[in-house]
């Protein structure tokens, strides 16, 4: 996920990773904590030191913190210092087939859901390795916030990894939805790749344009050999997880935000 959306801006410093993105999405703009588990001393620690490197860049302090044994610690140090918790967010999975055929993630219990849909080729969706004007513009207007100057941050954000960008047209031949598949490096993410910007202008909705456009990208994935995919939704969304569940996929974990000082509401799951 990290690989997958690329802050312009970041540090690591003894498994902590700070990322900065001038303020454009909660995620590059927070501390992702790839190895969690430290004693309370050096976590005070690190935290003083996070806090300076934000307010050099004039950005509150935010932790993405996973909902995960291994955070514990982590939260029992923040909630001492204040920080409110916001933005809890679904990571949801599934599965491509062991032979590249696409198959949804099993039930527990191992059994497959009847009614998800498979992911197929539609002429009717536009594929492109490049984010176009248009998908751009389509993009941000739905989950944008701010002028040009953050809409260029987050397309740079955008192509830090390789993508495949889907778009559909309304019968008018106006852009009616839009999404995005990130493929980063193997290494980085076991073959797996992420949707995001799954976005639908508000008057071409509940038409089918969404569902068109995650089975086109399912099917990129696949020509790709991606071995699964992940995405993220926010839990209060509870149309969209209704939509990624019928295409197969499973919530296999969560996490939140924790802001030092909510003076500026930053977007994105």
């Amino acid at each position: 996920m990290d690989a997958a959306w690329l802050a312009p801006e970041r540090e690591e410093s003894d498994g902590w990773v700070l990322r900065a993105a001038s303020g454009v999405t909660q995620r590059a703009n927070s501390v992702w904590l790839r190895e969690p588990d430290r004693d309370t001393g050096r976590q005070h620690e690190a935290l003083r030191a996070a806090r300076l490197w934000y307010r050099r860049r004039r950005l509150p302090l935010i932790f993405q913190v996973f909902d995960d044994p291994r955070s514990a610690g982590l939260n029992t140090v923040l909630d001492r210092e204040g920080f409110t918790r916001q933005s809890e967010t679904l990571v949801m999975c599934r599965r491509n087939g062991a032979n590249g055929a696409d198959q949804p993630a099993a039930r527990p219990g191992g059994t497959h859901s009847a009614g998800s849909h498979p992911a197929v080729a539609d002429p009717g969706v536009e594929i492109s390795t490049d984010a176009s004007e248009e998908w751009l513009e389509l993009w941000w207007s739905v989950d944008g916030r701010g002028g040009p100057a953050e809409r260029e941050t987050a397309h740079s954000i955008l192509a830090g990894c390789p993508s495949v960008y889907a778009l559909v047209r309304s019968d008018d031949g106006v852009p009616a939805a839009v999404g995005r598949l990130a493929v980063p490096d193997a290494e980085a993410t076991g073959g797996w790749g992420g949707l995001y910007c799954m976005a639908t202008r508000p008057d071409a909705r509940r038409r089918g344009h969404a569902l068109r456009i995650m089975r086109a990208l399912l099917h990129e994935g696949a020509a790709r050999n991606v071995a699964g995919y992940w995405l993220l939704v926010t839990v209060a969304n509870s149309g969209a997880q209704q939509l990624y569940a019928k295409a197969g996929f499973r919530e296999t974990g969560r996490y939140l935000y924790r802001q030092e000082r909510p003076t500026r509401h930053l977007t994105g799951c």
